[in-house]
């Protein structure tokens, strides 16, 4: 083991703690579900702008981003600056709508906004499982992401790195709850942007500058110097549904919609939507530039998500490697503090209190409660990362995917319009999901040797055949949210200042 990079992430962890143990003192003194799932409402701009920044970067973002980058070259990069805007987006369709809507019903969780929206618990009850099933696949990616950058940088076995990585996360977050998990993400958003620079700076400097660098990655393949890539695999088609499933969907993202009801007041949302943008700029460009140019400096990886571990211990000192080791770790760290959160509010708010509604006043059983499911969570985790793929990013895109085409109409329809029902918002949400999924797993598979039947289902539901699968299921997800609004009741309307 190299103490020289193990004492500075001791160091930082110890911050970490130190703010869940601060979060943790601060919720005995008010409601628990008010202050472990919204942080009694009290962010300001800057840790707003962190908490989002944090929870939208993660192990794609450190691991998995870069490590495409390595593969793809610099047309990755500028593929990757199309999330730029994702937080500015988010915060500006959702904010001040969710904001008041959630103080009005004193929602807590996004299925609490859509029961007050919708009126109908089927629906909170599919968003519930749509919701679990996306949110595990998403988790798994950080979790391995964390094993691996633990495992290559300090030289331990990946199933010793899961376990302490696990352990970490599972403990703080249930200790600290949503108060917490945004107070670790500001620790977290700094050390990112200090990791950024740092690595995206010895980068440069060991491939002998940036001239340097692009001279060997073209002498390595001329595409990776292209925008479109090696094969032109970057053309229009994939930047145009990369651009939906990364920036445009974003908006349906719950985890990050969430964040959209814990802001203090419309000071703070501006305030966080111009810092959080700028903080993702920095990021994302610095993270996958570092992933491409890293390919100059090392040549020959196997295994692309292994780029930045293995660049933190080739072009920075122990103690600076150490220090920058905080930065992927922090981002996925923040990522699933706050999808841990969520989850187990679906177990303890939307489902449990749901159904024993004169339970709430029981703070005790509540708090035992939603201790138990995270950390149940997180062992179940622990086991379905034993056996990690190759490379992240898709697994992590795939959830990605799939939060947005079930619940991107939902949200924003839901607050946009307020001709909006629940058979219309049900039946986006299966529709949209179900063509994901379908479509996904058809991904690859010779359609000759399918039935004719088959294949003609394909072929209709993919609609454009080049694009991203999330494409055509949000346009046939929408399709089906207008077609079936025609036959559902017309909600009432109240609070039609609210809802626009």
């Amino acid at each position: 083991m190299n103490l020289g990079i193990i004492f500075p992430l001791i160091i930082y962890l110890v911050f970490v703690f130190g703010a869940a143990l601060y979060a943790y003192i601060k919720r005995q003194k008010g409601d628990f579900l008010t202050e472990y799932y919204v942080g009694n409402r009290s962010m300001t701009g800057f840790v707003l702008a962190m908490t989002i920044a944090s929870t939208y970067a993660s192990a794609s973002s450190f691991v998995g981003g870069p490590g495409a980058a390595y593969k793809y070259g610099l047309g990755w990069v500028l593929l990757a600056m199309i999330q730029v805007p994702a937080v500015w987006l988010a915060l500006g369709a959702l904010g001040k709508k969710f904001a008041l809507l959630s103080r009005e019903s004193n929602a807590l969780t996004i299925n609490d906004l859509l029961l007050y929206r919708y009126k109908n618990k089927w629906l909170v009850w599919i968003a519930g499982i749509a919701l679990l099933i996306a949110f595990f696949a998403a988790m798994m990616t950080q979790f391995i992401g964390g094993a691996r950058l633990l495992s290559t940088t300090i030289g331990i076995s990946y199933t010793s790195a899961l376990l302490i990585f696990a352990v970490t996360v599972g403990i703080y977050t249930f200790i600290g709850g949503f108060r917490a998990v945004v107070l670790t993400d500001t620790i977290q958003g700094t050390v990112m942007i200090l990791g950024t620079l740092i690595l995206l700076g010895g980068v440069i400097y060991a491939a002998g500058g940036t001239e340097s660098a692009v001279q060997k990655l073209t002498e390595i393949d001329p595409h990776l110097v292209s925008p479109y890539g090696p094969n032109n695999m970057l053309g229009f088609q994939f930047m145009a549904s990369f651009w939906v499933l990364v920036c445009f969907g974003v908006v349906g993202l719950p985890h990050t919609a969430v964040r959209c009801m814990a802001f203090k007041d419309s000071k703070a949302l501006h305030r966080g939507m111009l810092i959080g943008t700028i903080i993702l700029s920095v990021i994302m460009l610095g993270m996958h530039l570092a992933g491409a140019l890293g390919r100059a400096v090392l040549p020959d990886l196997t295994v692309p998500d292994q780029v930045i571990p293995t660049l933190m211990l080739q072009v920075l000192p122990p103690i600076v490697a150490g220090i920058f080791l905080a930065a992927p770790m922090s981002a996925i760290m923040s990522t699933i503090d706050a999808q841990l959160i969520q989850s187990s509010a679906i177990f303890v708010k939307d489902l449990y209190l749901s159904a024993n509604p004169e339970m709430a006043t029981n703070q005790k059983k509540i708090s035992w409660f939603s201790s138990i499911i995270t950390l149940t969570i997180t062992v179940l985790l622990v086991l379905a990362a034993l056996n990690p793929p190759d490379m992240i990013i898709w697994l992590n895109l795939f959830a990605f995917g799939g939060l947005e085409a079930a619940f991107l109409w939902v949200i924003i329809l839901g607050i946009y319009w307020d001709k909006a029902n629940a058979t219309g918002a049900i039946s986006s949400m299966v529709v949209g999901l179900v063509c994901y999924i379908f479509l996904t797993q058809m991904k690859g598979v010779d359609l000759t040797t399918l039935p004719n039947a088959v294949q003609y289902m394909v072929k209709s539901i993919k609609l454009f055949s080049q694009f991203h699968e999330i494409v055509p299921s949000l346009v046939w997800g929408l399709v089906a949210f207008l077609l079936a609004n025609k036959l559902g009741e017309k909600p009432k309307k109240p609070n039609t200042h609210v809802l626009g």
